[in-house]
């Protein structure tokens, strides 16, 4: 039986808000992801991160956008009509992120508007709000999607 996407561009409203998450980040995941993408020694070394001006290890904030791009997938990205994304504007890493916190995101919708270009398809702007397990704002940023209208696709097999 064939399956339509749950969100289509027309299903998102200002003012509406996606819950994401939550997820808890280890200190082995901060050092593969920092080894591999941003080795600067409070990322990689938990001593390093002691002596440093965080007191302790801490996640990229490179890291942190992809985790939370990943609980944007599983939360309802991969279960709509995205179309990819133009881009995210006001990243802002407000606290580190360390190991042991478990984060979540809320995604409030903003503007959403048609395509003047292309009829089959709109924005959605989105600002996302990650927090930790105490409710300290640790990242915001506002996102960009790009999402096909429902009548312009067909079920997913």
């Amino acid at each position: 039986m064939a399956v339509l996407p749950r969100y289509a561009f027309e299903d998102f409203a200002t003012g509406d808000v996606i819950a994401c998450g939550p997820r808890l980040v280890t200190a082995d995941e901060i050092v593969a992801f920092a080894r591999q993408f941003d080795p600067q020694p409070f990322h990689v070394d938990a001593a390093a991160g002691e002596r440093s001006i965080y007191g302790s290890l801490i996640a990229s904030g490179w890291h942190t956008v992809a985790m939370v791009m990943r609980m944007g997938c599983d939360a309802y990205l991969l279960d709509s009509t995205s179309a990819g994304s133009p881009g995210i504007d006001r990243l802002r890493w407000i606290k580190p992120v360390r190991a042991g916190d478990t984060i979540r995101a809320d995604l409030v919708i903003g503007d959403v508007r048609p395509s003047k270009s292309k009829p089959d398809r709109g924005i959605v702007v989105s600002e996302w709000r990650v927090y930790n397990q105490h409710e300290e704002l640790v990242m915001t940023m506002q996102g960009m999607g790009l999402f096909l209208r429902r009548a312009s696709i067909e079920p997913r097999p």
